[in-house]
């Protein structure tokens, strides 16, 4: 790629603050302050949240939900932060595009409709009240935009990834807002949570393959390219298993127990009932709403996929450790697989602390960015010229 000497520099740094984006949003999931901001993309009206007791006192009048600021912070926080992200992805996708026929006016164009889709979703006081249809419409148009010109170019000069990524970053805003207004509803919880890994992972892609002289030249390439997406595929299931645990609050449905639930091999479980994706909207699902039954049923799907996935990437990381050149990432896979279950352990078994249920938020994504990374960089070794 040469889409701008400095690219891969903001490349790695929107790699560093997508991580980042991912952490703390599981340290303002797990901490219980999804819902501290009742409102999008403000919080009880601010910028930023209320802090002075004539602010709080203000934002109670109006709101039904009572402030809690040493909550609302944490969510207006993550906006913020996560609004900057937006920000290094639209940079990328303009240096990338912007040797490509239209490729500026698209990619700005798309920007400007998304960010006059945020006033009409909120209304201009004064001049007109909210308007959710004309805010959905501006979006799609923008989306639509951006995955058309996706599509027609090529990632030579990673103009195709960095469209894309920037597609993916506004669908997740708009995944946030419903978080919202849908109250923590658990499929669109998830399918945030895996928004942002999906972004931070076409970001590693990306960052990689523009990096200079990063390729790992082996010739058994093909084979571990194979072996490796079996691996993250595996990954990817295991880490939504995850995400729906914590959107149910299923992480202690077996109490402490570990490797036995509520002191049984198989105690009472409704796998039924535990995948239901789509319950209406309507309902307020912090805190959970399902049963015992359905919530033993996710902790043992989640458990039940980690004794798949666990050996797997093992046998995987002796693999990479026995490969010439590949030790160093088979000893970082080993050694964050090795972390990833003692956390997941260390979960059920402490009851849940937060800094581990944190730190096993950002053990997925470090996993994700040891196998995204090598997927990005093996290459066979070019064919050298035939001797007659």
């Amino acid at each position: 790629m040469n889409a701008h000497k400095h690219f891969h520099r903001i490349a790695w740094a929107a790699v560093l603050l997508a991580l980042v984006v991912i952490v703390f949003g599981g340290f303002v999931r797990l901490s219980n302050a999804g819902l501290s901001c009742p409102d999008w993309p403000t919080c009880y009206g601010k910028a930023a949240w209320p802090v002075k007791e004539h602010e709080v006192a203000a934002a109670n009048a109006v709101f039904e939900r009572a402030v809690e600021v040493h909550k609302a912070w944490r969510e207006q926080f993550h906006r913020h932060i996560a609004a900057g992200l937006g920000l290094l992805v639209f940079v990328l996708a303009l240096l990338a595009a912007r040797r490509r026929r239209f490729g500026l006016a698209s990619v700005a164009g798309a920007a400007a409709l998304v960010a006059l889709s945020i006033p009409a979703y909120m209304g201009v006081p004064g001049l007109m009240a909210g308007d959710h249809m004309l805010s959905l419409a501006l979006f799609l148009a923008a989306e639509l935009i951006l995955l058309t010109q996706a599509l027609r170019w090529s990632n030579e000069d990673g103009a195709r990834l960095s469209t894309l990524l920037l597609a993916v970053i506004v669908f997740q805003a708009v995944l946030g807002m419903w978080t919202v207004i849908w109250l923590v509803k658990p499929v669109i919880v998830m399918a945030h949570l895996l928004g942002g890994l999906t972004t931070f992972s076409l970001l590693t892609w990306l960052a990689w393959r523009s990096t200079p002289n990063s390729a790992l030249l082996n010739g058994d390439a093909g084979l571990l390219k194979r072996l490796l997406w079996l691996g993250l595929a595996l990954l990817v299931v295991q880490i939504a298993l995850g995400g729906w645990t914590s959107a149910n609050y299923a992480a202690l449905a077996c109490g402490t127990d570990f490797p036995t639930c509520n002191g049984q091999w198989l105690p009472p479980h409704d796998f039924r009932e535990g995948f239901v994706l789509w319950r209406g909207i309507g309902v307020d699902y912090e805190g959970g709403v399902l049963d015992g039954p359905s919530r033993v049923a996710i902790q043992l799907a989640h458990r039940g996929m980690a004794v798949v996935v666990a050996p797997y990437l093992l046998a995987l990381a002796v693999k990479l450790i026995r490969t010439p050149g590949l030790v160093y990432w088979g000893s970082l896979l080993l050694l964050l697989l090795a972390a990833q279950v003692a956390l997941g352990i260390s979960n059920v078994h402490f009851g849940l602390p937060l800094w581990v249920a944190v730190a096993h938020n950002a053990g997925a994504a470090l996993l994700l960015f040891v196998l995204v990374g090598l997927l990005a960089r093996l290459r066979a070794p070019e064919p050298g010229p035939v001797i007659e």
